[in-house]
């Protein structure tokens, strides 16, 4: 599989990198910071938010097939299972939480809030992990997002495919089978711009 190189953040020092990553997302359930990323894809743009975009890759190189991104099956919070590559080439974005994280949980009214404004155009799916079912079951009902999808990533490694290091994390998956993943919060003027030129295209 080919994988858009990834290229050092220019004027910043990993350090500052990891300090601004552990301020904006939730630290580790063990009191570390969760890790942070110091490279940016190519076409990644700014982060904006107090955040950092990600890694822009994904694709799953000339020989075709599903992207190795989406190339997994999981269970769904309440029940039922998914199949990754039924989302490929669909307007979707991914929406990476764990059950402790306050900010996630603080964060969620502004991603239903997302997904009803985009309702028929772009489905928002969570992906819960570093917890247990029971923890993530509660925090989507305690967090209303009852109405969204939430695949329980058992192992780690669909947040691993993603280039998930941090939660709160956004993945905007395109149609090109490519993604971009930006780890923090997002505002609602950010998430909104991110929606229009990553998933919609506009």
């Amino acid at each position: 599989m080919e994988r858009t190189p990834l290229r050092p953040l220019h004027g910043i020092t990993a350090a500052a990198a990891a300090a601004v990553l552990a301020l904006a997302g939730c630290g580790a359930p063990d009191g570390g910071d969760g890790g942070g990323r110091d490279t940016a894809g190519p076409s990644s743009g700014d982060g904006g938010a107090g955040g950092s975009s990600g890694g822009d890759g994904g694709s799953s190189g000339s020989g075709g097939g599903t992207p190795a991104a989406l190339d997994f099956s999981a269970p769904l919070v309440g029940g039922g299972e998914i199949d990754g590559a039924e989302l490929e080439g669909e307007p979707v974005v991914l929406w990476f939480w764990a059950p402790w994280c306050t900010i996630c949980r603080g964060e969620a009214p502004s991603v239903t809030e997302a997904a009803e404004r985009y309702d028929g155009e772009v489905e928002f799916i969570g992906v819960a992990g570093q917890g247990e079912v029971p923890e993530m079951e509660e925090f989507v009902e305690s967090t209303g997002t009852e109405g969204l999808r939430h695949i329980v990533d058992e192992d780690g490694s669909i947040w691993s495919g993603f280039e998930v290091t941090i939660q709160p994390s956004f993945s905007f998956l395109r149609d090109s089978g490519t993604f971009l993943t930006y780890s923090g919060t997002m505002t609602e003027k950010d998430l909104d711009e991110r929606v229009t030129s990553e998933v919609l295209g506009e």
